[in-house]
């Protein structure tokens, strides 16, 4: 005899009559629970939170969205994140979203400029996102974000100190000017700078701090040399370096390119600190374990994104608010610098 299969019968979702019923409060009542309206007492609180946990509740972000107009989700444009600062910026934004309740649709682009950045944010308004943030380090970049329109909440990170728009940025020029101003402290004449490409603004801001630092003490500016950030740039450039017989110390726009001189150095029979002090830019995780240990600026991307998103929320409430966030970056000293050589 064959016995016919039963197919258990599925349970639907909870909703929130099913949660105001268990909890014997309105439906208004949870409604206000889960908005964090302070409204409703403590008890009935906890009792709204008991039922919600018991029924495994949960709340229709649709539905939701038409109630209160909010869809609690931010929307980021985004660009190259393949390199360290841009990714850790956009890491950073991600996480302090999490942590504040809201999800994040990402645009990501190939190129930065006027017609690819309005378009990612219309797509993002499309999409239903309550604010957008734009990650900008390049020039065009800034340059595009001068035809967003005022009508939606859109703000920028590492847009360049002539955003038109609200941003939150790291202080690149200060920590440029510390680590120039560092190297002089341990008897440097001057200090060489290997920088990052011209149409980056976090390029141009270290540089103004590094020559600013250097025209301050009446140290000799030396000529920029340029990079593209990786560790060939660095690697490749590191040989006009080598070719400079009063060189003692570098600057290098980022730990990549710092990465990649390093090598060149060691090729080449140069001992660091002893004969040439080293510093980079960024921190990553790998700058600790370079032979030597790299001495570097470290930018708190964390708090970048934390900062980024305070200004955000308060464009997406119709607030002011501030129209520059400056996060103050960080030397760490390691063992690639050192007192400047006796020649």
């Amino acid at each position: 005899m064959t016995v016919p299969s039963v197919k258990p019968e599925r349970r639907r979702p909870a909703v929130m009559a099913d949660v105001a019923q268990l909890a014997g409060v309105s439906y208004q009542t949870v409604s206000r629970v889960l908005h964090d309206s302070p409204h409703v007492s403590g008890e009935t609180r906890e009792r709204v939170r008991a039922a919600i946990h018991q029924l495994d509740y949960r709340p229709n972000s649709v539905a939701q969205a038409l109630v209160t107009g909010r869809s609690k989700t931010l929307g980021v444009v985004s660009f190259d994140t393949t390199l360290y600062g841009p990714a850790s910026t956009l890491l950073g934004i991600e996480q302090a979203a999490h942590d504040a309740g809201y999800a994040v649709s990402i645009s990501s682009l190939r190129s930065l400029n006027r017609d690819t950045v309005l378009a990612a944010i219309q797509l993002l308004r499309d999409q239903g996102v309550d604010g957008v943030a734009v990650i900008a380090p390049l020039r065009a970049g800034m340059e595009a974000l001068r035809h967003v329109k005022p009508d939606f909440a859109v703000v920028a990170v590492e847009a360049g100190p002539k955003a038109s728009i609200p941003v939150a940025t790291v202080d690149q020029s200060a920590g440029a000017a510390a680590a120039t101003r560092y190297l002089l402290n341990l008897g440097h004449k001057t200090v060489w700078h290997l920088a990052g490409p011209s149409d980056w603004n976090d390029a141009e801001e270290r540089i103004d701090g590094w020559r600013s630092v250097l025209v301050e003490a009446s140290a000799v500016v030396p000529p920029l040399l340029r990079g593209d950030w990786t560790p060939r740039s660095g690697y490749e450039l590191g040989q006009s370096l080598l070719k400079i017989p009063e060189l003692t110390a570098v600057l290098v726009g980022n730990d990549q390119m710092a990465l990649g001189l390093l090598r060149r150095l060691h090729e080449a029979g140069r001992e660091v600190p002893h004969d040439l002090s080293v510093v980079g830019f960024d921190d990553i995780p790998e700058a600790a374990y370079f032979t030597p240990p790299l001495t570097t600026v470290r930018q708190d991307f964390a708090e970048l994104g934390r900062r980024c998103l305070h200004i955000l929320l308060g464009r997406i409430e119709g607030e002011v608010g501030p129209k520059r966030v400056v996060v103050a970056p960080e030397l760490v000293v390691r063992g690639s610098t050192g007192a400047a050589p006796a020649h």
